[in-house]
């Protein structure tokens, strides 16, 4: 069932779902870089090494957490691209 417009959103107005993919997908890549990046660079530091082994073990934690928001945004951003398909 189809709502009545009642407000002044425009007729054509037209979801930013393609935007939001690609922006995703490239925070997921870049996160994803990072953290392999980093713990690399925590396995390779030295105890002189600056900064030290136990920052960028966290930085890579925190870059790994945030590719997986990336990912979970890319599932419902596919999963709406979906469903805005079949209510056509």
């Amino acid at each position: 069932m189809k709502r009545r417009r009642t407000g002044t959103e425009p007729v054509t107005a037209r979801s930013p779902l393609r935007l939001r993919l690609v922006l995703a997908a490239g925070a997921l890549a870049f996160f994803t870089a990072a953290a392999v990046r980093l713990a690399m660079g925590a396995r390779s530091a030295g105890p002189r090494y600056s900064p030290n082994t136990t920052v960028l073990v966290v930085l890579a934690a925190v870059c790994g957490v945030l590719a997986l928001v990336a990912l979970l945004n890319l599932a419902v951003i596919l999963r709406r691209m979906r469903r805005v398909r079949n209510d056509r």
